[in-house]
């Protein structure tokens, strides 16, 4: 009789002090760990759940010890509504065909976003990413995930959300679109969209990663009612928390 000797619990780690990218004059810390074997989904999951988001084959959750001000929040789909703006949203984007398929990095998609980041992130860390930069992006994942494209009428990208796959939700990872067609508002549609197919599949949560009040980038989120938040309770709906600082 052979036994199997137990696998050991994830480990984690904290990284070092780094520059918020959110937060001028700020500094981050993240706790992360890495996801590899068979049980990367079902972790993953859990890890969604408990307010951790994933790049490649890592998930992290900032750590910051004198800041709270990323809060993980996550759209509850049966209970949401569009607001009259969002209405609208979707109505002037009735002629987009999206497409869902495998997460696979083309010279169409990259091109797209690098004129996002020029347009919209210059200066950022992503902005000087290589092709090679993007690819692993896309296509550095042990869980299941997915890439939706967003076309006009005549076939040209105008859109696309890297997208994870959860057992009773979906986990926008990150979007990029082109910066010429700000009349669509097209990461609100796609955000939209995500909710509308995450419904159709009788999915609980669309999850959207931190809100932070402070900045425009990510306060936008917000805007999605109802909104739940990870606090010290659990999930909760109710007003946004606003952060707290400590020097």
């Amino acid at each position: 009789m052979t036994t199997q000797t137990p696998k050991p619990p994830l480990t984690f780690y904290r990284t070092g002090p780094m520059p918020c990218p959110y937060l001028g004059g700020r500094v981050e810390r993240n706790l992360f760990t890495e996801l590899n074997g068979a049980q990367s989904q079902r972790l993953h999951d859990q890890l969604a759940e408990a307010g951790f988001r994933r790049s490649h084959h890592i998930v992290y959750r900032p750590s910051c010890p004198d800041c709270n001000g990323c809060i993980p929040v996550r759209i509850p789909v049966a209970a949401f509504e569009m607001s009259r703006s969002q209405r609208r949203v979707w109505s002037r984007n009735t002629d987009l065909r999206v497409t869902t398929g495998p997460a696979r990095a083309t010279e169409e998609h990259y091109a797209l976003f690098v004129r996002y980041q020029d347009a919209r992130h210059q200066g950022g860390e992503m902005a000087t990413m290589s092709f090679s930069d993007f690819r692993a992006m896309i296509e550095d994942a042990v869980v299941q995930t997915e890439l939706v494209s967003i076309r006009d009428d005549a076939g040209r990208l105008v859109g696309a959300c890297l997208t994870d796959q959860l057992t009773r939700g979906y986990s926008a990872v990150y979007s990029y679109f082109e910066p010429d067609e700000d009349r669509r508002s097209l990461g609100t549609f796609c955000v939209l969209w995500l909710l509308d197919r995450a419904r159709s599949q009788k999915l609980d949560h669309l999850y959207l990663g931190y809100w932070i009040a402070e900045c425009a980038k990510m306060s936008y989120k917000s805007r999605f009612q109802p909104v739940e938040h990870l606090g010290t309770k659990g999930w909760q709906t109710g007003p946004l928390p606003r952060a707290t600082y400590s020097d």
